[in-house]
């Protein structure tokens, strides 16, 4: 009896939860497999090379066109120097780098040959006369070299003392380059930095008036403007150094009693080629200007220079409400006006810049006024001045050439 009891509580199923029978191997396996998820088979190891390939390639390809833009945009050190070359036929990059290179165009001979391989070798670059500058970049040069040197040209002449507004407007007028362009890029920061005009925040400043060689040049017609700008502001920077070297005496003279450097010297260089006429006149009116400055007791060191404030109304007629209606003639409203930054007669010391480009004579003079102590000069006719040391003597000269006027014959 016990022992069937025995048997069947053997037999009876267990307290607590009943656990699921196990299942077959296979099963497990797949169970497995599923819980690991879609774990692919090792790649073979030719594979994971030509992957690791694949992405060595990508990056250096994009660290060559990272380095082709970088090598595009870099420029050579700036020297002011035009630079006539006769390109030769069929040179391959580095034969054209090098010639660029010893030529001081480029920043280093490798990298424009990589540059150039890179960009399509040197098949387009057209044989024979091209005009380049120091300081361009490499894209530039590149750009120069596949123009036509035989384009047709303009002869376009630049007197002294014009300004920026008058040659954009002779420019267009021969197609040589559009106004607005050539005054965008006569005032363009970026080129005016890379020609080394100083950038101290003054309204002047912002512009590359005064550094706009007045001379005659031939410029292809249809020309970019930027161009245009580059050359002529490249004969000025030229001139400089030569004018510099001869009269530094004079400059450092200049330097010493007034701080000047290059800008405030074409400055007053431009204030002179306004007013004098006659050459022997220069360097006299230089020294008036000079002498009104180092005087204390002159007016509050104002020049009292009437281009200057015609000027004004010119490059900025919206500040000066007297520029409203202007005729290009001075008037007491126009000269006098404070809010004109131009008038020399409302603000002492020297304009915020030049008023227009000066020749070289006028920069001599500036460089070398005449030992004088003149403070005045009037207009005597004929395109000279009579010259005072004093006021009493210039208002006296002013009386006597009025009076001459009324009774000369008309």
């Amino acid at each position: 009896m016990q022992g069937g009891e025995a048997r069947r509580r053997s037999t009876a199923a267990p307290e607590g939860p009943q656990q699921p029978p196990s299942p077959p191997s296979s099963t497990r396996k797949q169970a497995a497999s599923k819980s690991r998820g879609t774990r692919r088979k090792p790649r073979p190891g030719w594979q994971r090379a030509l992957a690791g390939m694949a992405v060595g390639f990508a990056l250096v390809a994009l660290l060559t066109v990272g380095l082709v833009i970088g090598y595009g945009s870099a420029t050579a050190p700036d020297h002011g120097g035009l630079v006539e070359i006769n390109w030769p036929e069929g040179l391959d990059a580095e034969e054209a780098a090098a010639l660029l290179a010893s030529d001081g165009l480029v920043r280093g001979e490798r990298g424009m040959a990589l540059y150039l391989h890179a960009t399509g070798g040197t098949e387009e670059f057209v044989p024979g006369p091209h005009l380049l500058w120091q300081g361009l970049s490499a894209r530039e040069v590149r750009a120069l070299l596949q123009r036509a040197p035989d384009r047709p040209k303009a002869k376009v002449v630049i007197p002294e003392g014009w300004n920026r507004y008058d040659i954009a407007a002779r420019l267009e007028k021969l197609h040589v380059a559009g106004r607005r362009a050539f005054l965008a890029a006569t005032s363009d920061a970026e080129l005016l930095e890379r020609v080394g005009i100083e950038r101290t925040g003054s309204v002047g400043v912002e512009s590359a008036e005064g550094y706009l060689f007045p001379a005659t040049y031939e410029i292809p017609l249809d020309s970019d403007a930027r161009e245009v700008a580059r050359r002529l502001m490249s004969e000025s920077d030229r001139r400089w150094k030569a004018l510099a070297t001869q009269h530094k005496e004079g400059l450092a003279t200049l330097q010493a009693s007034l701080g000047w450097g290059r800008r405030e010297v074409l400055t007053l260089a431009s204030i002179i080629e306004k007013e004098a006429v006659v050459d022997d006149e220069r360097r006299l009116i230089a020294s008036v200007f000079i002498n009104r400055l180092l005087d204390p007791t002159f007016r509050s060191r104002r020049l009292q220079s009437d281009p200057t404030s015609l000027y004004g109304c010119v490059a900025y007629p919206a500040d000066a409400p007297s520029c409203a209606g202007f005729t290009g003639k001075p008037t007491p409203e126009v000269v006098r006006d404070p809010k004109n930054r131009y008038s020399t007669y409302a603000h002492p010391g020297l304009p915020p810049g030049p008023i227009g480009n000066p020749g070289e004579a006028s920069i001599v003079a500036a460089l070398s006024p005449a030992a004088t102590k003149y403070l005045y000069f009037v207009a005597t006719g004929g395109g000279r001045h009579t010259f005072s040391e004093s006021l009493e003597a210039h208002n006296e000269g002013v009386r006597r050439l009025r009076a001459a006027s009324a009774g000369a014959p008309r």
